[in-house]
């Protein structure tokens, strides 16, 4: 099967070399900036105007909780394809945020058990796809990065009524039990390709995406 893979939190040339070169389908930045990911908009947008435009690579904004103005003011330096919402957006603001960019909205729901999955439908309408991510643990300043996974064999014969990714605590030496286990199609990485919080290592982005197309 082909396996999609998004790297995010990329804040560096090298960084996004490595992904674009390694066959990424995805490129994250962060805009949140509580996390070591965070990229200011005028960095993110030279980054994003690196990606080729032959190269068939999303490029996604990965915001907490939002407000339609500050999403304005980004957008207007910075050119993204699609919006990650990781905070606690209802499907009401989901749906206020894609008519009001017309770009595709990618809403991301925290799993620690199997009842988790129940927030999908909420977003079924209002969102084009969905990102299943370890909920944070408590007391936690960040909603997503923190290197955890969930157990991934709640996925396995799940319905999910859109396209979704699976995220949370992977690296190139269990992607291929997280796809397995899971039967996702897609996958997001972040925390799994640093040397160190924040800090993306071209060559262990290399090897997740090698360990990615041999599946």
């Amino acid at each position: 099967m082909t396996v999609d893979v998004k790297i995010c939190g990329i804040n560096s040339e090298p960084a996004l070399d490595a992904a674009i070169e390694g066959g990424a389908r995805a490129v994250g930045f962060i805009f949140f900036p509580p996390s070591p990911r965070f990229v200011f908009p005028r960095v993110a947008a030279g980054l994003a105007n690196r990606v080729p435009a032959s190269a068939g690579i999303t490029r996604v904004g990965v915001f907490v909780d939002p407000t339609i103005e500050s999403l304005d003011d980004l957008l207007m330096h910075v050119p993204l394809d699609m919006i990650q919402l990781h905070g606690h957006e209802s499907p009401e603001e989901v749906e206020a945020i894609h008519y009001t960019f017309r770009l595709p909205v990618m809403k991301a729901i925290g799993i620690r058990a199997a009842g988790d999955f129940d927030q999908a439908s909420e977003y079924a309408t209002v969102a084009e796809r969905l990102l299943f991510d370890a909920k944070a643990p408590d007391g936690a300043t960040l909603p997503g990065g923190n290197a955890r996974a969930f157990d991934w064999t709640l996925m396995a014969g799940r319905a999910i009524p859109l396209p979704w990714m699976l995220s949370g605590g992977l690296d190139a030496g269990n992607v291929a039990e997280a796809v397995r286990a899971s039967g996702a199609s897609a996958v997001d990485v972040s925390s799994g390709v640093e040397s160190e919080p924040g800090r993306k290592d071209p060559a262990l982005i290399k090897a997740f995406l090698d360990a990615a197309k041999r599946l």
